[in-house]
Order: structure tokens, then C-alpha cells, then sequence
């Protein structure tokens, strides 16, 4: 070999074409190998690393996809990009092409939210607006894919630009679900991890769509007004309480808070009734000291008739019986949204079960001032 063919051997092997991309940051999704004109040497060396995946580009339609790997780019390694370029017989002269160096590993902790209130229906509350927030994790599973539909000619293609466009997805698909569910609304913040799953089966064909995979969805927190709140919380110990004795101790907690209003008229007419209530029991305490003469003659004491006995209501409760309660019982279960007037209910006297509103007495529990028609009219 002579001394002019050894140098230019020499010259070709340091002029060797690579094509490689290393990634310093860690918000890049898709990288544009750039050259220029895009013109890519015969026998040029491909280099994709772990993590990365090459896609060609030709003239705008997609050609060849490379994973992690080394590759020598001649006919035998660019069979898609031969075919639309008409190389029969093999290239000698550089190539156009464009290439986009895509990033596969796993995106973490990409944040998403309602932007404004999700108005749901309860069946115990009525209307109720909730918002919701969390993290997802996705990565590209589909270069080709992600490259033609969504990437197009950017040639630095970051996360951030991506997930405007996912946060939108996941907000309208999660309000989707939700309203679907059609679970109390009590139940939302106890079952997060089955929403959270629930809400990533829904997801994940619209981001396979796209080229991308959701891998994971966390539904971190489910808030609402505190005024909702502060009655789910209120309804959740009444449903555990005995009513019964719930009114007891309301009474008993208004009557020592009207003692404690001395300057009221409720404090000075509690005073003066504790006043004859401690009266009466000193005069029985001395009444046996005092003389026969001071004792005066008693009435013969006459007994009351026996009071009648209290009505009791039976009422329909998720297609069971249940009771009996009394009217004051039956009164709490109206005013905390357990029954309603079209709640059946049935007591002695009445053949069949019928809707409250339509009982007289149980009426009253609607609230109605509408006094009924003058006889006659």
C-alpha cells in the first residue's frame, strides 16, 4: 500500500460520521439530531443508548426505528429508508434524513388537577362540588407514533410541553369517572387507591393513542367546601347515637345554659322555679318538727289517670321494615335526611302503608303553615 493510500485511510477513519445524542437534561422527551442539510454519511455509525429509541424521518413519512444498540447505516440496516429512496443496489454519496432521538424512560411525578369545582350528585346531600388532585407517570412506548402525532419538526420536544395536553386529558376522563361511580360522597377519600386505578384503566387507551403509557395514576386528595364537610362529619356521628337519648341531653345542655343567663328573663325564671323547687323540699324537711297545731289539714290525694299510650310508627328503610319509633324519633329521622315524605310508614289503625306527607299528624314535619279548607267550603 502506498503512502497516499495509507493517508487516506488514516483521514477516513478519523472522519468516521457518528450519530448519537446524550442527554444532559431530565425534562427532554424527543431530541432533532441535527446536521447540516441533514445529509448523513454512507456507513455512518448509530449509536442509541439505553433509554433512547432513533426514528428517520424522510422527506415528512416516517422510515426506520432504531432501539439501544450500535448500527452501521448502509442498505442492510436501513431497509424502510432504502425502499422509499430507491437503493437497489446500495448508496455510495450521503443521505438525507432527519433524525429524532427519543427519550423511553420513565417520567415521575407530573402533577395534575381540577381547575375548577366537579359538581356531582349525592343521593343523602343533593348537589355537592368537589376538586381533586395528584401525580401521574408516563413514558413513550411508541416513537414512530409520538414522533408523527404529536412531536411533528420541534426540534427539542420537552414534558412540559406534552403536559398541558395530558393534564386536560386526565381532568376531563377523571370527571368522567367520578360522575360514573355514583359513590356517597363520604366514601371518596377512603377508596383513593380504587379510584386511582379505576381512573388509570379509563386513561390508558387514550394515552396509548398517542404513543405514550400511563404507567401510574395517584389520586392524593379529594377536598370539598367545609361547610359540607362540617355535615358529613355532623350526620356520621347522629347515624351512630340514640336519639332518644341525643334529645335528652340537648334539653338538659339548654336548660343549664339558661341557668347560666342570670341577667335574662330565661335565667331569673329558672331561678325562681329552682327557687320553689327548693322551697317545697325545705318545708318537707321541717314539716315533721313543727307542732300539730301549726300542721294543717292535706287533701286527700287523688291519682291521675294513667297516660295514654304513645303512638308507634313503623317506617320503610332500603325496602326493610323498620321500628317502631316514636313521633320524636320519627321527627330526628326526617330533620337528619334519613326518611322523607315520600317515605312509607305505617301505625295501628291504618289498613296499608302509606307516604308520610300523607299521615295529618306526620305533616308537620314538611313545615306546611297552610292552614286546611273551612268546613262547608
Amino acid at each position: 500500500m502506498g503512502l497516499f493510500d495509507k493517508i487516506k485511510e488514516k483521514l477516513s477513519n478519523e472522519f468516521i460520521d457518528i450519530v448519537e445524542w446524550l442527554d444532559y437534561t431530565d425534562d427532554t422527551i424527543c431530541y432533532r439530531f441535527e446536521r447540516y442539510q441533514n445529509e448523513i454519511k454512507n456507513g455512518a455509525k448509530l449509536i442509541v443508548r439505553e433509554g433512547q429509541t432513533a426514528v428517520f424521518v424522510n422527506e415528512g413519512q416516517l422510515a426506520d426505528v432504531f432501539g439501544p444498540g450500535t448500527y452501521t447505516l448502509d442498505t442492510q440496516n436501513l431497509p424502510i429508508l432504502t425502499t422509499l429512496k430507491g437503493w437497489k443496489y446500495g448508496f455510495n454519496s450521503p443521505f438525507k434524513a432527519e433524525v429524532y432521538f427519543v427519550n423511553t424512560h420513565l417520567f415521575t411525578d407530573e402533577k395534575w388537577g381540577t381547575k375548577n369545582p366537579i359538581t356531582l350528585h349525592d343521593d343523602r346531600y343533593g348537589l355537592v362540588e368537589i376538586r381533586a388532585f395528584g401525580t401521574y407517570a408516563f413514558k413513550i412506548f411508541d416513537a414512530g407514533k409520538f414522533i408523527i402525532d404529536i412531536v411533528g419538526t420541534d426540534n427539542n420536544f420537552t414534558n412540559y410541553e406534552v403536559n398541558e395536553h395530558l393534564k386536560s386529558l386526565i381532568a376531563t376522563r377523571f370527571t368522567n369517572t367520578v360522575g360514573q361511580a355514583n359513590l356517597p360522597i363520604e366514601l371518596y377519600a377512603a377508596n383513593t387507591s380504587e379510584l386511582s386505578e379505576t381512573c388509570r384503566e379509563v386513561m390508558q387507551p387514550e394515552f396509548m393513542s398517542i404513543g405514550i403509557s400511563l404507567e401510574k395514576f395517584y389520586l392524593e386528595n379529594v377536598s370539598m367546601p367545609e361547610d359540607l364537610k362540617k355535615e358529613i362529619f355532623e350526620y356520621s356521628r347522629l347515624d351512630k347515637l340514640d336519639m332518644s337519648k341525643l334529645t335528652q341531653f340537648k334539653a338538659a345542655k339548654a336548660m343549664e345554659a339558661a341557668a347560666s343567663n342570670e341577667g335574662g328573663t330565661a335565667g331569673a325564671g329558672m331561678g325562681m322555679g329552682m327557687g320553689f323547687v327548693l322551697a317545697n323540699q325545705m318545708g318537707s324537711m321541717m314539716s315533721p318538727q313543727m307542732g300539730g297545731a301549726m300542721q294543717q289539714p292535706q287533701a286527700a290525694a287523688v291519682s291521675p289517670p294513667p297516660m295514654p299510650a304513645a303512638v308507634q310508627y313503623y317506617y320503610a328503610s332500603n325496602g326493610q321494615q323498620a321500628g317502631p319509633v316514636t313521633y320524636d324519633q320519627l321527627s330526628a329521622l326526617f330533620a337528619n335526611r334519613t326518611i322523607n315524605r315520600e317515605t312509607l310508614v305505617w301505625k295501628q289503625g291504618l289498613d296499608n302503608w302509606i307516604a308520610l306527607k300523607e299521615v295529618e299528624e306526620l305533616k308537620a314535619f314538611l313545615g306546611s303553615n297552610t292552614p286546611p279548607p273551612l268546613p262547608g267550603a
